[in-house]
């Protein structure tokens, strides 16, 4: 892969293992700097040895996306480092067990809108301005279609996702004059843990590998890619807009 992102600095989220992880490679592979968030340290580390091998570098930062003070403070230490950031990666995210609306518990609710809403939220929070001093910042959340389909038993995950989605083409609106541009990104249905989770009888072997699903993130995050508030749907493999006409 040609360095099309040398002299880049990327922070990907939930990059321990699955998309997150597949997504830092290749951006690394694409020659950024690849600042990679966690809570699984050994994860990092495995990953931190994957992108030495492509001949790139990473800096590994264990943290619970639930530390809003945590994220905070790592924009600070970014920006006293590199003084902006060019890619954010949004991709950590948490499906909880399928389940009818009326039998899931508070405390799971809650942690689902944290990690998928109220995690992205912080992160648009105390990266815009780091985003906003590069020449062409870019971020991506992934989201999943299930935000716009009513499907039994996701309620919880599907709210988040839907929050998610309008929050972030907010943001696309309100940096439309700015060079930020931000996207989402809908894998669907994906050979990663999160996806035995919510089928346990599928059979994975049928379904892209993160690694695949990965190459088509990258591309949303060149300064070359303008589009902006739109959902990359990969298994269309076309970008979608939900955005009403003016």
């Amino acid at each position: 892969m040609s360095k099309l992102l040398a002299d880049r600095i990327a922070l990907v989220t939930g990059a321990s293992r699955g998309i997150g992880a597949a997504v830092a490679l290749e951006l690394a592979k694409a020659g950024a700097h690849v600042v990679a968030v966690a809570r699984s340290v050994g994860g990092l580390e495995e990953l931190d040895d994957r992108i030495k091998v492509a001949g790139s570098s990473a800096t590994l930062v264990p943290l619970d996306m639930e530390d809003s003070d945590g994220i905070a403070r790592l924009a600070m230490v970014l920006n006293e480092r590199y003084g902006k950031l060019d890619v954010l990666i949004g991709n950590a995210g948490v499906l909880a067990t399928p389940s009818p609306l009326g039998h899931i518990e508070v405390k799971t609710w809650k942690t689902v809108l944290a990690i998928n809403v109220t995690a992205n939220w912080q992160l648009i929070r105390a990266f815009d301005p780091l985003l906003q001093k590069a020449d062409a910042g870019r971020a991506v959340f992934v989201t999943s279609l299930l935000a716009h389909i009513a499907r039994p038993y996701f309620g919880a995950y599907a709210a988040s996702k839907a929050a998610l989605d309008a929050m972030v083409r907010t943001y696309a609106s309100e940096c439309a004059s700015t060079k930020v541009r931000a996207n989402l990104f809908s894998p669907g249905q994906t050979r990663t843990r999160m996806m035995k989770i919510a089928f346990p009888g599928m059979d994975q072997d049928t379904l892209p590998p993160p690694e695949d699903v990965a190459k088509a993130i990258v591309p949303l995050c060149l300064p070359s890619f303008t589009e902006t508030g739109k959902v990359y749907d990969y298994r269309a493999g076309k970008l979608l807009s939900f955005q009403p006409p003016a």
